[in-house]
């Protein structure tokens, strides 16, 4: 029995740092109605760490080791410091190197200002994750202000799912949003252990259960080319 003492103990910490977190806190939609438990649910720990809920509930009640690459993903997700990292992986028996960083996309001025010398055209850069990078001022105009979304959040297919006026603003908003989630999908074949895409996937999951179906039908696609057929508040029908 004395074998099982550092999974229960991991257990016990993994429920502590669930109990500190609020659906606000890691981007999930606050229901108002009243929660049995204090923090998040385990289903929907599991979730945004794109597990089962029977593996995550195993593992807090001490049943099952965790592999590496889960552990990484619930220390972000329960947004534990370097210090409770490294003492979940010690918890767990296995080594606390810390991952490789992918390096912070930005854009180089150069292109930024030809983005703004496009004066009669909208334009925008995605970068991973379909991350919005950079843009001119007729594309704020004509999909949103990007400048006033967070940088964490200003993230093209979060944007589709999550604000409610892109749903008016594309006139085929479900083919738009389906495309959105096959070049995530695409996306996350490359970079399978991002974990900015493993938890923007989870929220997106858990907010909506359209974008969980579409994800879960395993469909993918590049980006290329194609049109769009926008209705905007202001100008109208808008064929790009």
């Amino acid at each position: 029995m004395a074998g099982n003492i550092p999974l229960n103990e991991l257990g016990e910490f993994l429920r502590k740092r669930r109990s500190e977190l609020s659906p606000r806190t890691v981007g999930l939609p606050e229901t108002g109605g009243p929660r049995r438990v204090a923090g998040l649910r385990r289903e929907e720990v599991a979730q945004l760490a794109s597990i089962s809920t029977d593996y995550y509930t195993r593992l807090e009640q001490g049943r099952m080791q965790a592999s590496a690459p889960v552990l990484d993903i619930l220390a972000r997700v329960l947004h534990l410091d370097d210090d409770q990292r490294d003492y979940l992986f010690q918890l767990a028996g296995r080594t606390t190197a810390r991952p490789r960083r992918r390096g912070r996309q930005t854009v180089q001025p150069q292109l930024q200002r030809v983005l703004d010398d496009l004066t009669a055209t909208p334009a925008l850069v995605q970068g991973r994750r379909g991350d919005i990078l950079a843009w001119n001022a007729l594309a704020a105009a004509l999909v949103t202000d990007f400048s006033r979304i967070p940088e964490k959040h200003r993230n093209y297919p979060r944007i589709l799912f999550v604000d409610p006026a892109m749903r008016t603003l594309y006139t085929d908003w479900t083919t738009s949003a389906r495309t959105a989630v096959a070049q995530l999908r695409m996306e996350a074949a490359k970079y399978p252990d991002d974990p900015r895409l493993i938890a923007l996937v989870g929220e997106l999951s858990l907010r909506d259960k359209q974008f969980a179906q579409w994800w879960g039908e395993h469909q993918v696609a590049a980006r290329t080319i194609g049109t769009k057929t926008l209705d905007h508040p202001v100008v109208g029908e808008l064929v790009l």
